[in-house]
């Protein structure tokens, strides 16, 4: 069973979660924004599902409410950032502005992060840019859910990509995509609805193919983006890798079998090389390249032309990465945001707890 809520509702309420845990009023209205920006583009398994997961965090003292983000290091294009043990959510975009704001001075702007938490959505900090006339890159690693092709272990995260490309009367190019063939998030759903998992998104403990959403829970793992060697999987396992390099060994983050876990419940592992979740951000300005409203023209001809392909039978038409998001966001600041029972409930109880109204009272 499923309701709708309104985005402003649901973003008051989540935003006097975040101060009634420690927040100031600024990363309170950081952490409430990049968290239901994930709803508005439908990607509920990264949104307010997730708070009572965030809270939970805080409470075992595994994250802080009130960080002092810190540069700890720089050069005129780069730099790295130390969350203190934040939430990503209020990190992620103190290092997005960091990124431009380099980019702005000398053409590109490549931040590091450690030491912080989950961010919510890459796409979130990845369309920053694009008001700069930036391409925008985001990447983050996360905890080892995810066996590499052939193996029974699990050593990386679902480690997502998002590329945020500007156009001028087109809707932009936007990618943001897991490493794997599903994200976590989405086996979460899939428990909440009492449902099966298609084929090829997690193996079981023995390696073995599985639909069971709750194979994790057992021993099992995600796989990669392909699912097996046949498929590519091969090539999702690289491509987690990169993200993984490029967010916690390059930053001074956890990597690999050592990042931390998102759930609050489920032990830390031990002997961390690094500090916390490492993400990594890039800012690209247009005219370092070329004439903005030329790339703008051609970005906008290429646009065009992608979605104007002849589709397949039985298909509308065909989407450029980023098109169901942005319609889906079209589609629910208007007619709300639909919430599970399950996650009402999770709501109701952070409600009750910190004495503040619940959304849609």
């Amino acid at each position: 069973m499923e309701r709708n809520y309104d985005y402003e509702q649901l973003w008051r309420f989540t935003k006097n979660v975040f101060t009634s845990i420690g927040c100031n009023e600024e990363h309170a209205l950081l952490a409430a924004t990049g968290l239901l920006r994930a709803d508005l583009r439908g990607i509920d398994s990264h949104g307010i599902a997730r708070l009572t997961g965030y809270v939970r965090l805080w409470e075992a003292k595994r994250a802080n409410a009130s960080p002092n983000l810190e540069l700890v290091h720089e050069t005129p294009s780069t730099g790295v950032v130390d969350g203190d043990g934040g939430f990503g959510l209020v990190a992620a975009p103190f290092a997005m502005d960091l990124a431009i704001s380099k980019a702005k001075n000398v053409g590109s702007g490549w931040i590091a992060v450690r030491n912080s938490n989950h961010f919510g959505i890459a796409a979130h900090h990845a369309l920053k840019a694009l008001e700069g006339d930036m391409i925008g890159i985001v990447m983050t690693n996360a905890s080892a859910l995810v066996a590499p092709t052939f193996s029974l272990e699990r050593l990386l995260g679902t480690n997502p990509i998002c590329v945020a490309v500007p156009a001028g009367s087109e809707p932009p190019f936007v990618a943001d995509l897991a490493t794997t063939t599903a994200a976590n998030g989405k086996l979460e759903i899939l428990q909440r609805k009492n449902q099966e998992a298609p084929e090829g998104w997690i193996q079981d403990k023995e390696g073995n193919s599985s639909t069971n959403p709750h194979e994790l829970k057992a021993g099992g793992a995600l796989l990669p983006l392909g699912g097996d060697r046949e498929h590519g999987s091969h090539k999702g396992y690289a491509l987690g890798a990169i993200v993984d390099i490029f967010s916690g060994v390059l930053s001074g983050a956890n990597y690999g079998p050592w990042v931390p876990p998102f759930p609050a419940y489920v032990p830390v592992p031990e002997n961390m090389p690094g500090k916390g979740i490492g993400h990594f951000f890039g800012a690209l300005r247009i005219d370092a390249f070329r004439k903005p409203e030329e790339f703008k023209k051609d970005m906008d001809q290429w646009l065009n032309r992608f979605r104007q392909a002849k589709p397949i039978a039985g298909f509308e038409r065909v989407l450029v990465p980023g098109d169901p998001e942005r319609m889906m966001e079209t589609h629910r600041r208007k007619n709300g945001i639909p919430l599970l029972h399950a996650v009402i409930q999770d709501l109701e109880h952070l409600a009750e707890r910190f004495k503040i109204p619940a959304p849609g009272l």
